[in-house]
């Protein structure tokens, strides 16, 4: 059953046509995500579809009511922007729409709710058109995706994850397309060279020809020049015929001299000894103690309120009970865009405090879409999410060996986040970040550190691992003793080999005794 039809439709701001989009249609049980690179026009869309927005061109036909949650949202009020949300979510359900257009509906929810939104919206009979930056979400929710781009609409059948592959597929047969496009244009101009040459040589007089057999044959050259040429020309046709196809960008590798190297990379380079924390009298977490390596990346998760960020402040600030080695240099990124000249050019901003050569800055820059001459764009003209980019590459380039973010996701669109991701898993060094976005922990964390329930726990392995670990029951048995006085030894040995001290060594011959008082017994 058709429930949206939309015909022809053309939106313009200004000289710019930001859709262009010939048709659409909505069906019955639909689950549709919307995405695209910021300022595509996705919000745009979603006002036309919701008729809050009229097209300069073309028709919209609607069945039953068609309700948009938008993205920005009230601020006069005292609840949380994740309270907010829920608020709206929960008001435009509660009207049973037969399509509900949702604008970025997990903006300022935690990891908890979002999966809470996606109960509910599981639940829901109505059909769904989602834009989200939150590829967890649109995987587990959506069965066709809509790629607005240059103001068309291409549709894909399938999950986000599909719609990856269906890309990469893309891509791949596009590199084919164009191997096999410079193979055929290098075969048509060799032939044309060589058929020019002749046709050159033929007018040449023969050696060891008298004058008079020479004009004889002069009209048989001659002849044979024109159909040489004739031929060049036929290939010369060809060859401007010939459809042009583009060349894949190929992602240069990042390979990075981190400052301190050899001091910092697989070293404990930050200590928390009993830390906790309250405000205002609400306890945050309980004492607890961890470490991070050189090298690690550490994705601090929990639900909003909890602490993560405050974590992270004590850590730049080395409060008391956090200690952190001489060769760890840090740099923060908080979405802080005011570190940037809005006068001058992307690669300028970014030079400015580099320790890396141009063409390592521009490769960094490559990764994160600005190409070729983009890097001498002024940082005035660009988007919000643009010079975020630009912010975290001045930051990524600079003499540091540690990162630490706190929700670096925000403000940026699906390609953004996969360029940002690719950067972090290749980097080195230390990255310490806060977030909720479920993928970009899944595929950068190394290490996951929870806060709950007044807690913090570390647990050493990626965030799918996390989710399916299941803590094994204890029994005090003496061989599970002994296994477990093992690997404390063998941590403290680890320990004593790279920060040698007297405190350490007391307790490697304090669980030493108790090893062998086992084995006694």
């Amino acid at each position: 059953m058709m429930l949206l039809e939309a015909n022809q439709i053309k939106l313009f701001i200004k000289d710019r046509l930001l859709l262009d989009i010939d048709k659409l249609q909505i069906q019955k049980n639909d689950r549709i995500g919307l995405v695209g690179r910021n300022g595509c026009g996705k919000t745009t869309l979603l006002e036309v579809l919701a008729g809050k927005t009229s097209p300069d061109n073309g028709t919209i036909a609607t069945t039953g009511i068609c309700e948009l949650l938008p993205q920005l949202k009230r601020t006069d009020t005292t609840k949380s922007g994740g309270e907010v949300t829920q608020e709206y979510i929960n008001a435009a359900l509660a009207k049973s729409p037969a399509i509900l257009l949702a604008d970025e509906p997990t903006t300022n929810l935690d990891t908890s709710h979002i999966e809470w939104l996606e109960k509910k919206l599981k639940k829901s009979h109505s059909v769904l058109v989602l834009v989200s930056h939150d590829r967890a979400f649109l995987d587990a929710l959506c069965t066709s995706i809509w790629e607005l781009d240059q103001g068309k609409v291409k549709v894909y059948k399938g999950h986000y994850s599909d719609y990856m592959e269906q890309k990469e597929l893309e891509q791949l047969q596009q590199k084919q397309a164009y191997e096999t496009y410079e193979r055929k244009k290098k075969q048509l101009e060799e032939a044309l060279i060589l058929k020019e040459k002749k046709a050159e040589r033929a007018t040449k007089t023969p050696q060891n020809v008298s004058s008079i057999e020479a004009g004889k044959s002069k009209p048989y050259f001659a002849k044979k020049q024109k159909k040489l040429q004739k031929t060049a020309k036929a290939i010369e046709t060809r060859l401007e015929k010939l459809e042009n196809v583009e060349k894949v960008k190929e992602v240069p590798v990042i390979k990075m001299n981190l400052p301190n190297e050899e001091t910092f990379k697989g070293r404990i380079v930050l200590r928390a000894e009993d830390v906790q924390c309250s405000i205002d009298k609400r306890l945050l977490w309980k004492s607890a103690s961890f470490h991070v390596r050189g090298g690690d990346k550490l994705a601090i998760i929990g639900p909003n309120g909890c602490g993560k960020t405050t974590l992270v402040k004590k850590i730049m600030n080395q409060s008391e009970g956090i200690t952190i080695s001489p060769s760890m240099k840090i740099g923060y990124f908080s979405q802080n865009i005011d570190i940037l000249n809005t006068e001058k050019s992307i690669l300028e901003n970014v030079s400015t405090t580099s320790i890396q050569n141009e063409t390592f800055i521009r490769t960094v820059l490559a990764r994160l879409h600005f190409f070729r001459e983009d890097v001498y764009k002024p940082v005035g003209v660009l988007s919000g999410g643009e010079r975020v980019k630009v912010a975290f590459a001045k930051l990524f380039v600079s003499e540091i060996n540690t990162i630490i973010l706190d929700e670096p996701t925000n403000f940026l669109d699906i390609p953004s986040v996969e360029a940002l991701e690719a950067l972090l898993q290749e980097y080195e060094g230390t990255v310490i970040f806060v977030s909720h976005d479920r993928q970009f922990i899944e595929i950068v964390a190394t290490r996951i550190l929870v806060i709950n329930n007044q807690e913090i726990q570390l647990f050493d392995g990626t965030y799918e691992q996390y989710k399916n670990y299941t803590p094994k029951v204890a029994h005090d048995t003496k061989e599970d003793l002994i296994l477990l006085l093992e690997t404390k030894l063998t941590e403290v040995l680890s320990r004593l080999s790279i920060e040698p001290s007297d405190e350490l060594e007391v307790e490697f011959q304090r669980l030493l005794a108790e090893k062998r008082k086992l084995n006694n017994q």
